[in-house]
């Protein structure tokens, strides 16, 4: 079988590429490719379901512009997915932060982004020794599960091929390095282990975290990226917490945010949810891939008996089980917790390209790198 387009990887970004391809070029065949047995199971679901507005990111103003030109579009787009039943809250913690109360009103101010003083029934929700100030925020969460089925129905509208339950081993150039080449693509059936071929123009890699194993498997320039092995707690709220999301900022500090498929909440910490990291750099000769062995053993106790300092009525949240995923980023964004969405031609192969975003409303940001590259 031969293909305009493969996508390897069916979570957010490579089914928004597949739809934008076909707005490009509608006479191309495209063909999707996902390890697992669905759409959109792994990095696209397990994440704290946030539709980003700017707020979270006053170290980065890019970003959060980036952020608030996405969120209406998101939202629009994508508005059965949308769940906004409930009052977003940010909170400035007075020690070990590195924005004040007073830097975060100004930073929302110039970004345009809605932000005012808590009334009191929620400010009496916090600790003030350790709080200077609480916003109220206009940030919204999505549905997973509906965001699955929004984007796999667009598809089953076009021609776009869609392969799940098949893993892509290799790729590689099956003649001179001219613009006609065609690439071949070896598939493993999961389920079966049959092996098969597939010949395409352009291959886009967006397998997250396995964009370099891909690579490295195909003796192609790998991508310097750094890994997180994570664990986002699922918790019960107290009721005094119930129709609220709380982000405390800017530092070590967590976030409490509804998760709409599972009605419930995710409690992530930003030094609990990172259990361990690595970094993937180098020569393609020394790489080496590594699979965490989910599920670790959980950090929710520790995250729990830091934030109750904070928030105490968390000492009354249910713990029922966790989120494991391997978040991957850009090293460059480590330090200023910018989100760059990456779209990347191999060095040795530039029909093989590389596809990384860091939050699932940068998906729109494809727009104008497919139209660059076509």
């Amino acid at each position: 079988m031969s293909y305009s387009h493969i996508i390897v990887g069916g979570g957010a970004y490579g089914c928004y590429l597949a739809l934008k391809l076909t707005e490009i070029a509608p006479a191309a065949k495209i063909l999707i490719i996902e390890r697992e047995d669905e759409l959109l199971l792994r990095a696209s679901y397990n994440n704290q379901a946030r539709i980003h507005n700017g707020y979270h990111y006053p170290r980065s103003l890019l970003t959060a512009l980036r952020s608030r030109v996405n969120f209406p579009r998101f939202i629009q787009e994508f508005s059965e997915s949308v769940v906004n039943d409930f009052e977003k809250v940010y909170a400035l913690a007075s020690q070990r932060s590195q924005v004040t109360a007073k830097q975060f009103y100004n930073f929302c101010q110039r970004i345009g982004a809605d932000a005012k003083v808590a009334p009191p029934r929620i400010k009496k929700l916090f600790n003030h020794d350790y709080i200077e100030d609480v916003f109220l925020a206009k940030e919204y969460a999505f549905d997973a599960r509906k965001l699955r089925e929004i984007l796999a129905l667009r598809l089953a509208r076009t021609s776009v091929t869609v392969l799940t339950g098949a893993e892509a081993i290799q790729v590689e150039s099956l003649n001179d390095n001219s613009q006609s080449q065609k690439l071949s693509l070896l598939v493993e059936s999961r389920h079966t282990g049959q092996k098969q071929a597939y010949l395409c123009d352009y291959l886009y890699n967006c397998t997250y975290a396995s964009l370099n194993s891909l690579l490295a498997r195909s003796g192609l320039e790998i991508i310097s990226l750094k890994h997180e092995a994570t664990e986002m707690a699922l918790v019960e709220v107290p009721d005094c917490l119930h129709h609220l999301g709380i982000t405390i900022m800017c530092g070590p500090f967590f976030s409490v945010m509804p998760f709409p498929d599972k009605g419930l909440s995710t409690f992530s910490h930003v030094s609990y949810t990172p259990h361990y990291d690595w970094r993937e750099t180098g020569p393609l000769q020394t790489f080496r891939s590594h699979q965490p062995e989910f599920p670790l053993k959980s950090s929710f106790n520790r995250m729990v008996k830091d934030a109750v300092r904070y928030l105490p009525s968390l000492a009354n949240c249910v713990y029922r089980g966790s989120l494991w995923e391997t978040k991957t980023i850009l090293p460059r964004s480590d330090g200023d917790d910018s989100r760059p969405i990456l779209f990347k031609e191999n060095a040795l192969n530039s029909k093989v390209i590389s596809v990384l975003g860091g939050k699932i409303d940068n998906i729109f940001e494809l727009d104008e790198a497919l139209t660059t590259h076509h």
